[in-house]
């Protein structure tokens, strides 16, 4: 896919959490689609996943959808013009057993966009790796590492690997990304 899908899926994604911020609902992209916002020349995703944390209380987040021109098509939302469903994983947000409280909050020309920080990012794509051996969430972890690597915080996602009974999977990440098994 182009850089271009991927630009496409972000301004989707600025809309989107826009129109839901202003009508009291917080929603933060994660997944596949974080790993788009933070390494877009390395992985496109295909659709949008955002979970809400804060739900406005009168249910204006619905017609917010609405109004940016998706309409709820059995459990997602599908739009005339963007070709990414819209999907809202069940909360809380979190990555294994961790419970996550803080993210990025992104402005764009009176846009914002929360989501996952990069080191919940790719903390969130290594998990897929972690608990079912799905290598494509390993080389979505990669790329978000990579892309971010200044951002990340490898001591951070090594501690959480450990805590989830996963370091041997940790070192082929960090073997992967650094080009050496860290020490430990």
């Amino acid at each position: 896919m182009s850089d271009t899908t991927g630009s496409a899926l972000i301004d989707a994604a600025f809309a989107v959490c826009t129109a839901l911020d202003r009508a009291g609902t917080t929603a933060v992209l994660t997944g596949g689609s974080a790993a788009t916002f933070y390494a877009p020349a390395d992985y496109q995703s295909l659709d949008l996943d955002f979970v809400i944390t804060l739900r406005a209380p009168d249910g204006s987040g619905a017609q917010a959808l609405l109004d940016v021109g998706y309409r709820l098509e059995g459990d997602y939302y599908v739009h005339s013009e963007w070709p990414f469903p819209l999907e809202f994983p069940p909360g809380p947000l979190m990555v294994g057993q961790d419970h996550i409280v803080h993210w990025s909050t992104h402005r764009r020309d009176g846009q914002l966009l929360h989501v996952l920080t990069p080191t919940d990012s790719v903390r969130d794509r290594l998990a897929a790796y972690l608990f079912w051996k799905d290598f494509s969430g390993l080389e979505q972890a990669l790329a978000v590492a990579r892309a971010q690597l200044a951002a990340v915080d490898i001591e951070a996602v090594e501690s959480w690997c450990r805590n989830e009974g996963h370091l041997a999977r940790f070192r082929e990440f960090a073997a992967e990304l650094l080009g050496h098994v860290p020490p430990k």
